[in-house]
């Protein structure tokens, strides 16, 4: 908890929020590897990559293709250190609880015992945990690194020009957009509500005050909803994604893809 209490800590995080949305957005605007290729070939091509490192079943491949994230993250003058934060450690925690039973219950080769032998650490288990944590984490660096260097908007039009259909792209659209539009309109009221505020209130009354803060933004959000819509349609949009920049294939993009396409395709015949 923040010296500043529940209160300030919410308001805090719904502003760290929004600043890493703009952080993406200005990544994306770099000059760097990435962002030099066409979006459709940055899509097919991390997909791709992702796809290589689910069916790899060697850790050697894996680990060979989370190397290869790192190099393309510095080539796109991606921060490492921002990788590190908002996808690996993350995915440390989170994948790594789910992995740990794996080196306990999975048969195999005891390399350690506990509480008399009834608790066995297998090689086979070990093996099995550090496989999923390595797939989970290359795959989680690919996908940050297409939303990073992409604007979400080249994103959505991409996924469309492979006949993605019209309503799974505007429930992406709208669901962006909308998620930072709530998350300005809460970080506002928390603010508005904590500069009325004299003194230090209890962090029970902070809880409080925070879930009515929750309730009402959840009730703005049906009226919003209606609000947005309309104005979406008033504007023209209907579900077809368009910007101002077409893309177009160059020579470069298609070296690329087929970069992207051959490593993907020796992962999955050396990792099987």
């Amino acid at each position: 908890m923040k010296s500043g209490g529940f209160l300030q800590s919410t308001a805090v995080g719904f502003g760290r929020a929004l600043s890493r949305a703009l952080m993406s957005e200005e990544v994306a605007h770099r000059s760097g590897l990435l962002q030099s290729l066409d979006p459709r070939v940055r899509v097919i091509g991390l997909f791709a990559l992702v796809l290589a490192v689910t069916l790899s079943r060697k850790l050697t491949v894996v680990l060979m293709l989370f190397l290869a994230a790192g190099m393309i993250a510095a080539f796109s003058r991606v921060s490492i250190a921002t990788l590190a934060r908002r996808v690996w450690l993350v995915v440390l925690a989170f994948t790594g609880l789910i992995a740990l039973p794996a080196i306990f219950i999975t048969p195999g080769t005891p390399i350690a015992t506990f509480a008399g032998g009834s608790v066995r650490i297998t090689a086979q288990g070990v093996a099995t945990a550090l496989l999923l944590l390595a797939r989970v984490e290359t795959a989680a660096t690919f996908t940050t690194l297409l939303i990073l260097c992409t604007p979400w908007a080249h994103v959505l039009k991409a996924l469309r020009s492979f006949r993605m259909p019209q309503e799974a792209i505007a429930m992406l659209a709208m669901t962006h957009r909308y998620i930072f539009l709530l998350v300005e309109t809460a970080g506002q009221m928390l603010e508005s509500r904590q500069s009325r505020t004299v003194g230090r209130l209890p962090g029970a009354e902070q809880r409080r005050m925070t879930a009515r803060t929750v309730g009402v933004v959840l009730s703005k959000s049906i009226a919003l909803s209606n609000d947005v819509y309309l104005a979406m349609q008033s504007r023209g949009f209907r579900g077809e994604v368009r910007i101002l920049s077409g893309f177009r294939m160059r020579s470069w993009d298609y070296v690329g893809l087929l970069v992207f396409l051959c490593a993907a395709t020796i992962a999955v015949w050396i990792g099987r």
